[in-house]
């Protein structure tokens, strides 16, 4: 979740969520009233009820940095000073807190490490609440916790707008560090980037200025620690991101996925008082999050990005306490018994009554000579602002007729000189909406290529060169110059975890769902079960789904009552 995919939770307004690669998503200098609100006495007197009295000394330190907070900080008297500091201890002042305002930005939610510094100006009073209290003050306070949630997103707004957190170092299109950006870029965490190619003044980086090429990039964290060339992982670790699980807790369920189907169930599960985790290995969003905008989706007139959707909904989860575990990766699935045992790829076993596997599709990847060798060096498989800004004014190709590449063929072309489009088939019209095929027609510099199927990449070190095949254009292969390409072809099912445990696929690997048996004639009792008791699925993973976002997040909602129902069944020894 960027800036603008983030802020789009706020208001609601679609349309602003594809703000420009360099204008943030508003001017939040407007909106101070909203990121800072002065509370009445009469709104800080009933959150009082939610917090315990706390009083801070002059230049105490409330919270720092990289540590985990203790809640929301609210002031009665005093004032507070927040500062906003990076990896490389550059600080600036954010603002002062007098009485009537309050700390927390959404990570206080879920007690993830704070971003910024807080310390007493003054000998202050106030009261702090925790993340579960805060969570159940947002719920019983309709009115209020609206105020204060907007607050929260505008405030982490800020400080991806800001450039705050850990800082990236290395050259501007190295594979690693656009896949470490896009990584928390997509996990609306905030960071800075400083290019060695183009800031080689920079004094701050004098002490790495010997230091080998493997060691790039560098991720100097908030609490001075650097990693050298660390994957995905390393960096969560890092920053706080990967949760902790209480190996005793057993939960009503753990939805597998974050993608709309997933989220949707965890909002709506959490919302009614189930125990619910939800274990992503990437981000939120899903293959939902590579839509650059999605115009039908029910009550989006104007269209919203599919991080932006992802976005509105993790906050949602969040605020009704579901526990959001990423990244994380699911290794196994050990069922047989209740509870059900989830083994995670860095060996911990969780346990819980229920499992819903929202784990959608992955794009395939085509037979092609050298496409490894060219992954992340101009083939990509997401069109996201970071890949936007690196084609901006050069040629593209783009491959696939589905909705999503439909979406990215019109997004890139806002930024790129031509977006050549690659179809099997004859055309568009049996695999996308008309709304996009009529949006893709009416762009001056898109052109589809039909009948076409790639045969050859080249390109020393990054993609220089794509060869393709389209016998109405040409009886020998097609040359063209394109240091970029996007591949949106087909999908596999993310099922190949569910081995331990038996679950029935169709022939393409897709979960059957509702019509399989436990080894003899009874049928599945629920729609959207599995042939495992107690394991559903929904979404794109589950076989004879309808693919469409709208579909999944129904699937999500429809899947909360059986797991009600399931539950209702379970001896009361277990369910509890």
């Amino acid at each position: 979740m960027a800036q603008a995919e983030l802020a789009a939770g706020v208001e609601g307004q679609g349309a602003e969520a594809s703000a420009s690669l360099d204008a943030p998503y508003s001017t939040l200098e407007t909106r101070s009233h909203q990121m800072f609100p002065i509370l009445s006495a009469d709104e800080i007197a009933r959150m009082r009820r939610f917090g315990s009295l706390q009083r801070w000394r002059t230049g105490e330190q409330l919270f720092s940095v990289g540590q985990v907070g203790r809640g929301m900080c609210v002031v009665v008297s005093g004032a507070i000073q927040i500062v906003r500091r990076d990896g490389l201890g550059r600080e600036s002042l954010i603002t002062e807190l007098g009485p009537g305002m309050f700390s927390a930005e959404v990570g206080t939610l879920s007690g993830r490490p704070s971003l910024v510094d807080g310390r007493a100006l003054t000998d202050s009073e106030g009261f702090v609440i925790p993340p579960d209290r805060l969570r159940a003050l947002l719920v019983a306070e309709a009115e209020l916790g609206e105020r204060i949630m907007r607050a929260l997103i505008l405030r982490r707004v800020g400080l991806i707008e800001s450039g705050s957190g850990p800082v990236l170092v290395g050259h501007g299109t190295e594979p690693l560090l656009l896949a470490l950006q896009a990584f928390l870029r997509r996990n609306g965490h905030p960071y800075t980037v400083i290019d060695m190619d183009t800031e080689r003044d920079c004094s701050c980086l004098s002490e790495f200025a010997n230091a080998p090429a493997t060691d790039f990039p560098l991720v100097i964290c908030p609490d001075g620690r650097v990693l050298r060339a660390p994957d995905e992982g390393q960096l969560a670790s890092c920053l706080g991101l990967l949760p902790e699980f209480d190996p005793a807790h057993v939960y009503d369920v753990i939805v597998v996925g974050a993608g709309p189907a997933g989220l949707a169930t965890a909002v709506y599960a959490a919302s009614e008082g189930l125990s619910v985790a939800v274990i992503d290995c990437r981000s939120p969003g899903g293959q939902a999050g590579a839509s650059a905008r999605i115009e039908n989706y029910l009550g989006f007139p104007t269209g919203i990005s599919g991080q932006a959707l992802a976005g509105r909904a993790f906050v949602q989860a969040l605020k009704f306490g579901a526990h959001i575990a990423i990244p994380l990766e699911v290794k196994a699935l050990h069922c047989g018994a209740d509870p059900i045992r989830l083994e995670l790829a860095d060996g911990r076993m969780i346990s819980t009554h229920t499992v819903v596997i929202a784990t959608g599709a992955q794009y395939r990847r085509p037979a092609i000579t050298a496409l490894e060798r060219f992954e992340g060096r101009g083939v990509y498989y997401w069109a996201s602002p970071v890949e936007a800004k690196l084609c901006r004014n050069e040629p593209v190709m783009l491959v696939g007729g589905g909705n999503s590449a439909g979406q990215a063929a019109v997004y890139l072309a806002t930024h790129a000189a031509h977006v050549h489009m690659l179809v099997r088939g004859q055309g568009l019209a049996a695999t996308m909406s008309r709304y996009l095929i009529d949006r893709i027609a009416g762009l001056p510099n898109v052109q589809l290529h039909s009948h076409a199927e790639i045969r050859a990449l080249d390109g020393e070190g990054w993609l220089s060169d794509v060869r393709y095949y389209a016998p109405a254009e040409s009886d020998e292969l097609v040359s063209l110059p394109v240091r970029h390409l996007f591949l949106f072809i087909g999908a596999d099912p993310n099922a190949s975890w569910l081995r331990t445990c038996n679950v029935e696929t169709d022939d393409k690997g897709f979960v059957r769902t509702g019509g399989g048996t436990l080894g003899c004639a009874s049928a599945v009792p629920y729609p959207l079960q599995t042939s495992v008791p107690g394991v559903f699925a929904i979404g794109d993973v589950r076989s004879g789904s309808t693919k469409r976002v709208a579909a999944a997040v129904g699937e999500g909602a429809a899947v909360v009552a059986q797991i009600h129902s399931y539950l209702a069944g379970l001896p009361a020894a277990q369910a509890a």
